[in-house]
């Protein structure tokens, strides 16, 4: 990566430590799998907007596993590797009700460290392991062959900044307890796409929200979204795209005490391919969970682990981090 792009990105990280955030949040969870991350699929936000003339902002850190061996008649996928993902969350509350959102990622894709610990964790509850133990642990190779596409590789480590996402998010309905909101965002295509840092293309989508209490005495939050979103021309996925994709998700946060709470989510996809590998070609589901530690006033640290329970379909494993001020 450029040292001034770096410097650049490391300086817009340290803002985190001084800018506040919405204070009911679902959990970050993104599909890391080495197709479908390159997309613009947003992740679950609460639907209240900013206060007018607040800025805040999140730093959020994920790394996921992948490993992938599938083929049929006409097609080879091999997904070998491991993503780091670093993402600047920063917005704006334009007017009452109306905030801007912009999402600034920095990727690095590598044979990684995880392949030993998850290759143990398969042993110790003797679980299958999609035939992980037959390759050598630690490798980097994305590779996709068939007969009527022209196919993708990267098997050399590449780090940079990847796609930057804007989005406007109005919550046209608000009172004390809860909201809906519509968001509108646009990906532009500025990671290099032979390196895996972005799709190479640009992308557009809406989505509906909604957050609230639940409607009992139980100490829960809620939070939802449903969303369409239109991919760009990716010469990635020349001849095999499938850009009308769905997108949606819901969470719920338990409040286990003033600064203790537990949360668990669903999230899911539209395949990004017309491909009959599942991996790429089939739509994915993910569950996560994950704690929230309001550790002083205004400031939180999430700790997830996001699973595929649609198997392939999205990484095996993705650990996320997030720092949050303003509590959450």
């Amino acid at each position: 990566m450029d040292k001034s792009v770096g410097v650049m990105f490391f300086v817009m990280c340290l803002a985190v430590l001084t800018l506040p955030v919405e204070a009911s949040e679902p959990l970050y969870v993104k599909n890391l799998s080495p197709v479908t991350g390159l997309l613009g699929l947003p992740s679950q936000r609460s639907a209240f907007s900013e206060e007018q003339g607040q800025l805040g902002a999140a730093l959020h850190s994920s790394v996921s596993n992948n490993y992938v061996l599938d083929s049929n008649s006409r097609e080879y996928l091999n997904l070998d590797g491991e993503t780091l993902r670093f993402a600047l969350d920063l917005r704006y509350g334009l007017a009452p009700g109306l905030d801007v959102q912009l999402e600034v990622p920095w990727l690095e894709q590598s044979g990684g460290h995880l392949d030993g610990l998850i290759d143990d964790w398969h042993d110790l509850w003797g679980m299958s392991d999609g035939g992980r133990s037959r390759v050598d642990r630690d490798l980097l190779e994305y590779r996709y062959a068939s007969t009527f596409a022209p196919g993708f590789l990267l098997d050399d480590d590449s780090s940079g900044l990847g796609d930057i996402t804007l989005a406007l998010n109005y919550a046209f309905f608000r009172d004390e307890n809860s909201a809906l909101s519509v968001a509108l965002g646009y990906k532009f295509g500025v990671g290099d796409d032979d390196k895996f840092l972005g799709s190479g293309g640009d992308d557009v989508y809406v989505a509906l929200r909604f957050s609230g209490d639940h409607l009992s005495d139980l100490p829960l939050r809620w939070h939802g979204q449903v969303g369409y979103l239109h991919a760009g021309d990716s010469d990635l996925l020349e001849d095999m795209q499938e850009q009308d994709l769905w997108f949606a998700g819901l969470s719920l946060d338990w409040v286990l005490s003033e600064r203790w709470s537990l949360l668990f989510q669903l999230d899911g996809n539209a395949a990004p391919t017309k491909s009959n590998i599942t991996a790429i070609g089939d739509d994915a589901a993910t569950f996560s969970g994950g704690v929230r530690w309001r550790f002083a006033q205004d400031w939180a640290v999430d700790a997830s682990v996001v699973e595929d329970i649609v198997v392939e379909t999205a990484s095996d494993v993705t650990f996320v981090l997030s720092v949050r001020y303003g509590g959450g």
